[in-house]
């Protein structure tokens, strides 16, 4: 089992930003460290008003991406690897 959960380290401990579903208390952990979520647009040649209609226009994206309908998508990979196999079962 792998679940990943945002955090941050403040005062020699991890502070996690939410809780983890399904996991035992006690349970072994890997704690990976990254660098800031921060950009700099300007590096990027984004200036300030760039930057607000990349936000709007990716804003309805994020909407559309996180609504309740697109959890269909959330075991994609296990379902075709499902159906993958009973057809090869059902041809050989």
């Amino acid at each position: 089992m792998l679940v990943s959960v945002e955090g941050v380290y403040r005062n020699g401990r991890v502070e996690l930003t939410e809780s983890p579903n399904n996991v035992p208390e006690g349970a072994c952990v890997i704690v990976t460290f990254v660098s800031s979520n921060d950009i700099n647009l300007a590096s990027q040649g984004i200036d300030r008003e760039q930057a607000k209609t990349l936000r709007a226009s990716l804003a309805t994206f994020s909407n559309d991406w996180n609504s309740p309908e697109m959890s269909v998508y959330d075991n994609f990979d296990i379902l075709a690897a499902l159906k993958v196999r009973r057809f090869l079962n059902l041809t050989i």
